[in-house]
Parts: C-alpha cells; sequence; structure tokens
C-alpha cells in the first residue's frame, strides 16, 4: 500500500560575534532548502475502462511478486481485453465480492501460478483488495476478484483451520473506482443463468465489460 513520508530538516546558523564586527553586519541567512518532495508509489497501476466506468487497480508487486506479476502478464497481453465481469456474491448491503478475468477461455489463459497465502504477503482482503480466484492452491491462473467490505475473516489464510486453511491469495487494491465496483455488486444478477452449472444467483443479467486493461503510464 501506498504510504507518504514527510521529511522536515531544521538548520541552525550562527556567525562568530568577531566576525560580526569585522563586516559591521551579519551575511543574510541563506534560505532553508525546500522539503524533498514524497516520490510516487512505485507500484505499478492497472486502469480498467469498462462500460461502467473506470477502474485503477494497484498491484503490490514487492509483497506478492507471483501473483501481482501474473496480473501484470495478463495486462500486457491484451488478455483482459473484452472479458466481463461474470460473477457477483452480495452478502449484504456493500458487502461481497465481484469477479471478473478469463473465465476459463484457453485462448487467453496461462500456466497456473504458485500460491502466495495472505500469511506469506502480509495482505489482507480488506475493502478494495484484489484477489485471484483458484481451486486447489496452486491452480489459480487469469480470473480475479475484488473484495466489497472487509472479506479478511472468511477468503484470508488462517491455519486454525481444518482442511485447506491457505486462502486466496490478495495481491493489491482499488485506489480509483470503488463507486464502480459496488455498482457491478449491486446490480440485478439472473435467477436462472449459470456458467457451467456454477454461480446460480450470482450471475449479472446485464454483464459489464472490460473494454481495455492498461498499465498506467
Amino acid at each position: 500500500m501506498k504510504r507518504m513520508v514527510g521529511l522536515m530538516m531544521m538548520a541552525s546558523l550562527a556567525m562568530p560575534a568577531m566576525a560580526q564586527q569585522a563586516v559591521g553586519t551579519a551575511p543574510p541567512v541563506p534560505a532553508p532548502a525546500p522539503a524533498p518532495s514524497t516520490p510516487a508509489s512505485a507500484l505499478p497501476r492497472v486502469a480498467l475502462d469498462t462500460s461502467a466506468g473506470r477502474i485503477v487497480i494497484e498491484a503490490d508487486t514487492q509483497h506478492a511478486p507471483i501473483t501481482a506479476g501474473n496480473f501484470l502478464k495478463y495486462v500486457a497481453g491484451k488478455r483482459l481485453d473484452g472479458t466481463v465481469f461474470y460473477r457477483t456474491v452480495k452478502v449484504a448491503d456493500r458487502f461481497g465480492f465481484v469477479q471478473f478475468g478469463t473465465n476459463g477461455d484457453a485462448k487467453r489463459t496461462l500456466p497456473p501460478i504458485r500460491h502466495e497465502p495472505t500469511t506469506q504477503t502480509g495482505l489482507h482482503h480488506t475493502d478494495g483488495a484484489i484477489s485471484v480466484a483458484r481451486f486447489a492452491p496452486g491452480s489459480a491462473r487469469g480470473d480475479f476478484t475484488i473484495s466489497v467490505g472487509d472479506q479478511s475473516a472468511s477468503l484470508d489464510a488462517d491455519p486454525a483451520k481444518p482442511g485447506d486453511n491457505l486462502g486466496y491469495a490478495a495481491f493489491g487494491h482499488v485506489v480509483e473506482g470503488m463507486d464502480v465496483i459496488v455498482h457491478i455488486l449491486d446490480a440485478p444478477v439472473s435467477p436462472t443463468e449459470t456458467i457451467g452449472g456454477s454461480f446460480k444467483g450470482e450471475v449479472p443479467a446485464s454483464k459489464v465489460t472490460i473494454r481495455t486493461a492498461r498499465i498506467v503510464p
């Protein structure tokens, strides 16, 4: 996550009394050097131009290099252009998640990646977090979810839980366009439509299209 650190430097200059008497007056005190500007985040950002509005995602390549790097490969290869938000899971008002990506399209999908659990990366499924969908650990490819509300309790890794307790791999967060995400979550769903027999009651009646996904210069 982006952190801004402000630095302030203070200097004190004094002139010996003897030197002041020699010239009759003290020399002008130099103006303090301007405080260094805080550099912009070095983390890459991706702009999704969608049919519902613009969404900008910051990919945390520092803490989740494999998962964030995988997302950036899909963007660089233009593999997300023309894909849709095909699933919305709304549990309560402003609470749930939306899902988009290649949806199993073999022509768009890259090989699976190694799982990076949140216990390893230190990232969490807070409001606006993006993570990669998966089946078994190490099966994640080109489908992504964005959390609305804090989903850490259910989506983060939790070694105390039985069975597969590795959770999902968060790798960044939305920095612009959460209103668009909430709009997608709130849109009506089809009561009957499924995707391959799954997600009944979770498929948007009118799908939002990602026109382009590009790294922000």
